[in-house]
């Protein structure tokens, strides 16, 4: 297995991470110990959970994941695993988080408040990566960061991430962070897959030059590029299925955003480079999530624990430069067509 550093950290992860967004809703407590027994076995010691989870949000099951992160984690010695959680964000996002009956902020309160009971669920002393789930452009950053500084201080955290951020929120906080002279964000938690590539842009820049690390999710796209949906066939269960029959308007814009005409056709596209390579489409995906240098971890999913066996097969798979360029060419051409 080859590590990989999180930022200028001294986390030294897998280059998969387990991602456990469904444990208690999509997968049942037994289920998720399957998944994540079998994640461990095979060598994987970064593990993501949060305090919104499961998905989707709801308020009668919030902090379901990390309690059944908790109980599994006390069958393991905590310094053989890499736990990473996350504040659920302010409600000026897309959707009011059902957290503290929604009234959630990423300030001094929230976030002492916030880790407290994560601690309590995940039956831990300390967290080794504490994330922001999503910006919030209300509290000024420096509060945020100093409120986030004092947990690092205190021990109960290692160090510190962000997600769903921007080119400018990233550089803001990483430079805000410099002059107050406190712990930075070493990472940044975004989606990034053959289907939405846009991360290369500034994002990637400031990574690279700042030393933060890229951990994506959503590398196969939510299912899409498993290939499981096509313009004759959506499936029953599947999440979009659902969110595009919706009567929530964001909901179906959720979904239509990751099931359209071109993701279909890209899709399509790159399971013939998948064939062509003979792996599985999902492999693929997870593989190119994970090849470029700014990228310390790839956060992978599962409903059952043999679903796991697609994404592990490509830990050890680096792309060559002939099929990055072929995925580039589809990038540019349906993605992203230029002019």
């Amino acid at each position: 297995m080859k590590y990989r550093y999180i930022g200028k950290t001294g986390l030294r992860v897998t280059p998969i991470c387990l991602g456990t967004m469904g444990f208690g809703s999509w997968s049942d407590e037994q289920e998720s110990f399957k998944i994540m027994d079998k994640a461990y076995e095979r060598g994987i010691n970064f593990f993501d959970t949060a305090e919104l989870y499961p998905v989707p949000p709801d308020e009668k099951y919030i902090g379901a994941t990390e309690t059944i992160v908790g109980k599994w984690l006390k069958s393991k010695q905590r310094d053989s695993i890499i736990l990473a959680s996350k504040i659920a964000g302010a409600a000026n996002g897309w959707f009011v988080p059902p957290v503290r009956h929604g009234f959630t902020a990423i300030d001094k309160f929230h976030i002492k408040k916030a880790v407290e009971e994560s601690l309590k669920r995940l039956q831990t002393d300390y967290i080794d990566l504490y994330q922001m789930h999503w910006p919030d452009t209300i509290v000024p950053i420096e509060e945020s960061l100093l409120a986030f500084d004092e947990l690092v201080k205190e021990g109960k955290v290692r160090y510190l991430g962000t997600s769903n951020d921007s080119a400018y929120g990233l550089t803001k906080a990483n430079e805000t962070s410099k002059r107050l002279g406190i712990s930075r964000f070493e990472s940044i938690q975004n989606n990034f897959s053959l289907n939405n590539p846009r991360f290369l842009d500034e994002l990637s820049l400031v990574c690279k030059k700042e030393q933060i690390s890229l951990l994506p999710y959503s590398p196969i796209a939510g299912g899409v590029l498993s290939g499981k949906y096509n313009g004759a066939f959506y499936p029953s269960d599947a999440r979009f299925s659902e969110y595009l029959k919706s009567s929530d308007l964001r909901k179906k814009a959720q979904g239509a955003r990751f099931v359209n005409e071109k993701t279909l056709a890209s899709t399509a596209k790159y399971m013939e480079i998948a064939k062509s390579l003979d792996i599985s489409p999902v492999t693929l995906a997870v593989a190119y999530s994970k090849q470029f240098d700014f990228v310390a971890s790839t956060i992978i999913g599962a409903v059952n624990a043999e679903q796991l066996d697609d994404s592990f097969a490509a830990i050890d798979l680096e792309l060559s430069d002939e099929v990055m360029q072929k995925i580039k060419i589809i990038q540019e051409e349906i993605m992203y067509p230029m002019g």
